[in-house]
């Protein structure tokens, strides 16, 4: 058995953003599943015949003063980030999965306010325009 000296130092943990806590201990509002119909993709036929797309968002917020006080005004409505998100996947037309993300990822920070961290979005194309079996395609960002 190597002495301890021998032994490689651990690699850090990951952190999404400065000063944030390692991923299995930071604190995260998450909504899981968000189905809209939107106008996106790079084909021309994507760009008139809606599909549908589904989000995955994790904001990441310090709850603490939410858990405490029970009050609403101390954290972030989820109403209003799935309200940001419907605003995104059913608007404008996009050519890339990737645009889309930064679109929602960047809503849902302003929703959020000086109370965001960061975060983390997935956008899927449920029925992408490929000529084998695929349940979905994504892409999935990070942001602080």
């Amino acid at each position: 058995m190597p002495e301890r000296e021998d032994l490689p130092e651990p690699a850090p943990a990951p952190f999404l953003g400065q000063g944030m806590p390692p991923r299995a201990w930071r604190d995260s509002i998450e909504l899981r599943g968000l189905r809209f119909v939107g106008t996106h993709g790079a084909l021309p036929e994507e760009a008139v015949r809606p599909q549908p797309f589904e989000v995955d968002l994790e904001l990441i917020v310090d709850l603490r003063e939410a858990g405490r006080s029970d009050d609403l005004e101390a954290t972030v409505d989820y109403g209003e980030l799935c309200e940001a998100v419907r605003t995104v996947i059913e608007g404008d037309h996009a050519t890339l999965l990737e645009h889309l993300a930064e679109a929602v990822a960047s809503r849902a920070l302003a929703v959020a306010g000086e109370r965001a961290l960061g975060v983390v979005v997935t956008v899927r194309k449920l029925r992408p325009p490929v000529p084998v079996a695929l349940a979905s395609a994504a892409v999935r960002i990070c942001r602080p």
